[in-house]
């Protein structure tokens, strides 16, 4: 996870990202503050429950108001290999650093490759990691919702390169009265071991929600449906992490959490426990929320 020095509402994703919002009841000078409390109050949630958390503090050398959300930019897997992604906004591709790698290395993980996507930035082609990639990690299934930052093209190489098979479909959202596309598959849809939380309903083709779901089922997921306006609590915004003693946790925001239902979570909590911790300012202006906020880190120790 990475601790803002300098988070603002970005400009340059607003223009796709319509979960960004200006807060009226909060001042431009406070905003990096009381999201810097959120971070740290998040952080110290996880470490409670025994999750694992790497925090790296952003470094005040760029602009790079979006730093809290890593997972946009580098995605690490069980072989070793490292996936570096091209990125829709260019002060994004500022919040690439090598160090960050340095820093899993020196704490023991190993790295043996990386697989560098970012040239496809000079073609206006776009996939923020696992913000538009979806990774069923034990079925190798690939689920991406195609957007303005998720290429269809460049989303098959992903998938030739780390061996998944893809599942492609569009997922829209209502904007003043027009569908427009979700700017990340990870706003809509949530992948747990055993589970899935996802918006049925903003996948408009019913082919390519027929096909979602059948890929969900064929894998033994039950299928926990949420609504738009639950989309747009970040509900759809979630993950699902180990702690102590490998118990299972699903991880969201409190928004997220209190836009629920009593049956929403019961079906949940047959899964896992969940933790939830509060981000407002972090939601509203990054347009982004509790998954967006953590880059699993799945390579091999030493």
């Amino acid at each position: 996870m990475i601790r803002p020095i300098g988070f603002r509402m970005n400009e340059q994703t607003a223009v796709n990202n319509y979960y960004q919002k200006v807060l009226e009841n909060v001042l431009p000078s406070t905003v990096n503050a009381k999201a810097q409390q959120e971070f740290d109050n998040y952080v110290e949630k996880l470490r409670s429950f025994g999750v694992n958390v790497i925090v790296i503090s952003d470094t005040d050398d760029s602009d790079t108001p979006d730093s809290i959300f890593p997972n946009n930019w580098i995605s690490f897997h069980q072989e070793g290999t490292v996936g570096l992604y091209p990125m829709f906004a260019e002060n994004r591709r500022l919040e690439r650093r090598e160090d960050v790698l340095d820093t899993l290395e020196s704490k023991g993980f190993v790295i043996e490759n990386v697989i560098d996507y970012t040239s496809a930035e000079s073609e206006k082609v776009f996939l923020e990691g696992t913000g538009s990639l979806l990774l069923d990690r034990v079925h190798k299934k690939a689920y991406c919702a195609l957007s303005p930052r998720a290429d269809e093209e460049l989303f098959i190489e992903f998938c030739e390169d780390f061996e998944y098979t893809p599942v492609v479909f569009t997922a829209n959202q209502t904007v003043n009265g027009e569908r427009k596309a979700i700017y990340h598959t990870n706003v809509m849809m949530c992948l747990g071991e055993t589970f899935s939380v996802i918006c049925l309903s903003s996948i408009d083709d019913k082919k390519e929600r027929k096909n979602v779901i059948k890929h969900l089922k064929d894998d033994g997921k039950e299928i926990i449906d949420i609504t738009e306006a639950q989309v747009n609590n970040f509900a759809g915004n979630m993950l699902q992490v180990r702690g102590k003693d490998d118990e299972l946790f699903l991880v969201m925001s409190q928004a997220a959490y209190d836009s629920l239902n009593q049956g929403q979570i019961n079906k949940i909590e047959k899964h896992c426990k969940i933790i939830s911790s509060s981000l407002d300012v972090i939601e509203g202006c990054g347009g982004g929320s509790a998954r967006c906020m953590m880059a699993e880190v799945f390579l091999p120790k030493e």
